[in-house]
């Protein structure tokens, strides 16, 4: 920080690199005040092993899960977190009512540890009360039966496997309904939706492999440091051998300037680092598109006039739509593109010319990208612009979404869906005897209006914390207290199962670390990362309670409560999970020897065709899209108007919140930040430290975030940013993309005004 600011507390300035002994001293705070430190270092050790647990953290993949440790500082809060010794008992929750347990932040919920018994809501005393799970199970069932199927929402987490999924949404379909919330709604729906539109599957192309022989690395819209830090590993080995990694984000994160390997016995020992940016280019919020746009207008360019830039021969085998894309991309101005992108002309030509010289390269990509009105859009625009010059379905090269939780993907593959495929339904009811509904069911935000409107009386939620991830609180909140049912399966208490409907359950399920011991003896569950590699998943932890069940147990339960003429032999399935993958094995295509390939250390890769260039499109090939213009966003927006990026901080997963210090941002002990430009202070009249209330400004809002500190920071000149899930007032649940329903977290338009007085422009 500048020495003439002002000292604002627990804002200093963090000069270390990403990684490196800093994430060493985390780690050991996080082993030190939630672990037994006996049992930490084995607990450690055997994740992502070929006998041991998946990381409970984010969806970047393993070399083959070979027996060498890989240190990852955010995934060492992921386990330490999960196998905690900390423990939420009956006592604890006899004297906290909930009225007083909701007033508490999300990290201090979670702070108090595992959950132990199944819980009902006890309205007279406004406590949570153990309840046994034959009695849970069974008043469960009375209430699903007296409901419309399409009044129930079956929410699904990232972090539920492919086997506890797999039986949710069987139950859901019995029971007659699509309606599947899930976590891809609020982060890669534009992935799932655009992909799809572009190349045939809604997934990337990408392998680890391929990280091994690419020449080039455009990194858009992501932290990894963060939300996908065993990544970091990957590019700090790119960066170590030459290879350009060109970034594009409004911020300056520390993980894609400098990273120290705590592999790395020299980096440690010398304190030194790892430059990992070979460029970097902070795009305006809101500004990706135009971006894309313009490195796509200089190949074009270049193309015209010493030709050799596309591969031409590609487009015309494998690709339609190419000249209707050209003419728009020629069609958009450089001004347009400069204005909306906030980069000038000559830095997008310098990638265009780096991009034109690789011959294989690899684009990854973030919730940067898709969490934005015109998210699919973007995603697409991307999938452009690897087609122009082939580098889908070759060595080195291809299109690389970049996940969040564990098994998000994993999710969708195995049916978690609102809008499945006909062939799908028609799998299920040849093999399962019944007829599952066509129509298509809730997404997030629709689930969310069902619920606001009174439409949807019953939520299940397997995992997460759903009305704290979604957008505008201020309905969504009094919309789950007027429920007739909810229902959560967790490990630990979130602010979502507080917000109490006229029943609620909360149901304590084994973790990923814990022994899950079933009729048939110790059972492993199934993950799909994010380059589709599918692997078992066992872990060996004394579970938190004796009063726990596994995720499928819990399901299982309440489908044979629900359903009293069920054609599904529940209890069997529950007994043994090869039974599980059985089925999912006759109803998935890609799943041949499910049981045989995931004892195989590191598992097998799904099918994905586009890799051998083959597009499962409806034309047969791989698809051109049109993105019109970049500006219509802004259009009618005053200059006072910023855009504002919602953010994850470092101690920070997705809603689970670690510690209250965002370390590579210098905060520290607190979330209560706006980060803005300095000039775009002094265009208020703003002081680094002042407290400002922040506006939504879009028509008819009233939304605001109140009494909120202002940091310097540098970030993209018309770009604020604030923590996630507390910016999430700011968010209009109809403020999103039209084509994917994702919310637009990344480009609120928002006006800043100092406590107690209006800040005009200068």
């Amino acid at each position: 920080m500048a020495s003439k600011r002002r000292s604002v507390p627990g804002i200093r300035h963090y000069d270390g690199p990403a990684g490196g002994w800093g994430a060493l001293k985390a780690t050991a705070i996080a082993v030190r005040t939630q672990m037994d430190t006996l049992d930490a270092p084995a607990t450690l050790l055997r994740t992502n092993q070929p006998d041991g647990f998946d990381c409970p953290g984010c969806a970047w993949p393993d070399k083959e899960h070979k027996s060498t440790f890989q240190f990852c500082e955010n995934g060492a809060k992921a386990v330490t977190w999960e196998a905690t010794s900390k423990r939420v008992t009956p006592e604890f929750l006899a004297a906290n009512t909930v009225t007083a347990l909701r007033a508490k932040s999300d990290f201090e919920l979670e702070g108090y540890g595992r959950l132990t018994h199944p819980l009902v809501y006890h309205r007279e005393t406004d406590t949570l009360r153990p309840v046994s799970w034959e009695q849970a199970f069974s008043r469960i069932g009375e209430i699903l039966r007296e409901l419309p199927p399409d009044a129930v929402e079956f929410y699904t987490s990232g972090r539920a496997s492919n086997e506890a999924a797999y039986l949710f949404q069987l139950f859901a379909r019995e029971l007659g309904t699509n309606n599947f919330p899930d976590c891809s709604n609020m982060c890669h729906e534009a992935t799932s939706t655009g992909l799809p539109r572009s190349i045939g599957i809604g997934k990337g192309t990408v392998s680890l492999d391929d990280f091994d022989k690419t020449e080039l690395v455009i990194s858009i819209g992501h932290n990894p440091g963060t939300n996908h830090p065993r990544m970091m590993g990957t590019l700090h080995e790119l960066a170590r051998r030459g290879v350009p990694i060109i970034v594009f984000n409004p911020l300056r994160e520390r993980a894609l300037e400098r990273f120290a390997d705590p592999q790395s016995v020299v980096e440690m020992a010398t304190l030194g680092s790892t430059d990992i940016a070979s460029t970097y280019f902070q795009v305006k919020a809101g500004g990706d598109a135009a971006a894309l746009k313009g490195i796509a207008k200089h190949l074009l360019e270049r193309e015209d006039a010493v030709g050799n830039t596309l591969d031409r021969e590609f487009i015309a085998q494998h690709t339609l739509n190419f000249e209707d894309f050209a003419d728009d991309i020629r069609a958009t101005s450089w001004t347009s593109i400069e204005q909306e992108s906030g980069l000038p002309r000559a830095s997008l030509e310098q990638v265009a010319q780096a991009y034109a010289k690789s011959r294989a390269t690899i684009i990854t990509y973030g919730m940067g990208i898709t969490q934005h009105n015109k998210g699919t859009a973007n995603v697409r625009l991307i999938a452009d612009l690897l087609l122009l010059r082939g580098n889908i379905g070759k060595p080195g090269a291809g299109i690389c979404p970049l996940r969040g939780h564990s098994n998000v993907q994993g999710n969708r593959t195995i049916g978690i869906t609102e809008k499945p495929s006909p062939a799908f339904l028609s799998r299920l009811e040849a093999v399962f005897g019944f007829t599952p509904p066509s129509r298509h069911g809730h997404d997030a935000v629709m689930a969310t209006q069902a619920m606001i409107a009174g439409e949807s009386k019953a939520l299940i939620c397997l995992g997460g914390n759903f009305a704290v991830a979604m957008p505008d609180h201020l309905q969504a909140f009094p919309a789950m207290q007027k429920l007739d049912l909810s229902v959560h399966v967790a490990t630990k208490l979130n602010r979502t199962h507080l917000l109490v409907g006229n029943e609620t359950y909360i149901f304590p399920c084994l973790g990923r670390t814990e022994l899950d011991m079933q009729r048939t003896g110790r059972q492993s569950i199934t993950v799909e990362d994010s380059m589709s590699m599918v692997h078992a998943s066992s872990g060996k932890l004394k579970p938190a309670s004796p009063d726990l069940l596994s995720e499928p147990a819990i399901v299982a339960g309440m489908a044979l409560a629900t359903l009293p003429t069920t054609k599904i032999d529940w209890a069997d399935l529950v007994g043994d999970y090869d039974r599980i993958r059985d089925l999912i094995e006759k109803t998935i295509p890609g799943f041949t020897d499910y049981n045989a390939r995931i004892r195989i250390p590191g598992g097998f890769r799904m099918p994905l065709p586009p890799t051998e260039r083959i597009w499962p499109t409806p034309e047969g090939k791989a698809v051109f899209s049109v993105f019109p213009g970049v500006d219509e966003n802004r259009k009618g927006e005053g200059d006072d108007i910023l855009r504002l990026v919602t953010l994850r901080s470092h101690d920070q997963y997705n809603t689970t919140i670690y510690a209250l210090d965002d370390r590579y941002r210098g905060v520290f002990g607190r979330r209560d930040i706006l980060f803005m430009n300095e000039e775009d202070m002094a265009q208020r009249g703003l002081e680094h430290g002042d407290r400002v209330d922040i506006t939504t400004a879009l028509p008819d809002s009233t939304l605001r975030l109140t009494d909120i500190t202002v940091v310097a920071y540098n970030i993209a000149q018309g770009t604020v940013g604030a923590y996630y899930p507390e910016a999430n007032v700011l968010v209009p649940l109809t403020y999103l993309d039209k084509e994917s329903g994702t919310p637009s977290y990344k480009s609120v338009p928002v006006q800043i005004t100092l406590r107690s007085k209006e800040i005009k422009t200068r």
